[in-house]
């Protein structure tokens, strides 16, 4: 064969595999959630197990019903808490969608943060730009339903939200404190405000990092308040991943073999566990998956043997 026929027949073939790949990921795997399990012994020798629900980056909009009974269903795991790190709106008349898919969840105890899709709308961007860094935000971009949002997930649901707060409260017997940040990545967290909460707390059997976007910076900020387990969002596991290679970018400076699932996070001669959700959903201008199924983690807080 000439070369020039061979060179056009490679660049064909690898044409059609990206457009087999593109109508994979849009078409069928963004719809494929999966539901991780893991098991993290961190409690004391002798107390119950923790059965632990985390969700994260929704993303909700108005026509996303598969994704909205799905999340729905989820109900059915019977979690004894459950954790919520944001981004749970993906269009700004997504606050319907949110309350479909999570209302089956009132009654069970639950906390969440804020990720800047629970702050600001998003935005159509060039996907290359996540190559050069984190990504910014406009002035002009618009301010969503945030009061909404919070007044279905505690009004209504009764969770605890933790925007740069601190709780505390007893799940199976067991006296949990919870720290959390409000969307660090455009810069909305407030460590004194969060250590003025934390403040009136009483101590605790465990304590639990909280946050939409897993920064470096924010980790080691919360093992130095004594964090004992952590739990992120916001990488959406890279979205679009490379089999045998993994992430390519993960929007923060997170290790990108960290940007999703059960790890560890070592700081200050400590080592504690970190759970970083690939996350539900996706940004309504960049509808795909590819090797990074949507998903949830159900994690069992389990004894230290």
């Amino acid at each position: 064969m000439p070369k020039r026929n061979a060179l056009g027949a490679a660049a064909l073939a690898v044409g059609a595999l990206g457009v087999g790949a593109a109508a994979w990921g849009i078409g069928v795997e963004r719809f494929l959630f999966t539901v991780r399990h893991h098991t993290v012994r961190v409690l004391e020798p002798g107390a119950a197990p923790i059965r632990i629900l985390h969700i994260s980056d929704l993303h909700l909009a108005p026509l996303q019903r598969r994704k909205r009974d799905w999340i729905a269903r989820l109900a059915s795991l019977r979690p004894d808490l459950v954790i919520d790190t944001g981004d749970n709106f993906g269009s700004p008349e997504g606050l319907d969608a949110i309350r479909g898919a999570l209302s089956p969840f009132a009654g069970i105890p639950g906390v969440h943060v804020h990720g800047s899709n629970d702050i600001l709308a998003p935005a159509p961007r060039n996907p290359f730009v996540y190559f050069r860094g984190p990504s910014g935000v406009s002035p002009e971009t618009p301010h969503l339903d945030t009061a909404g949002l919070d007044a279905f997930l505690e009004g209504e649901l009764g969770w605890f939200g933790l925007d740069n707060e601190a709780v505390a409260f007893d799940v199976r017997g067991q006296r949990l404190r919870f720290i959390g940040t409000s969307d660090p990545h455009h810069g909305y967290d407030d460590w004194d405000a969060l250590d003025a909460s934390a403040m009136q707390l009483p101590d605790g059997s465990l304590t639990i990092g909280v946050t939409h976007a897993p920064y470096r910076r924010v980790l080691d900020s919360f093992m130095d308040r004594g964090s004992d387990i952590v739990f992120a969002g916001h990488t959406h596991g890279g979205q679009v991943r490379i089999p045998g290679i993994g992430a390519l970018v993960d929007n923060c400076d997170l290790p990108l073999g960290q940007s999703r699932g059960l790890s560890t996070w070592s700081h200050g001669g400590r080592t504690i566990p970190l759970n970083v959700s690939a996350g539900v959903g996706h940004s309504i201008y960049a509808p795909i998956r590819f090797a990074c199924r949507p998903e949830v983690s159900l994690l069992t807080l389990a004894p230290r043997r």
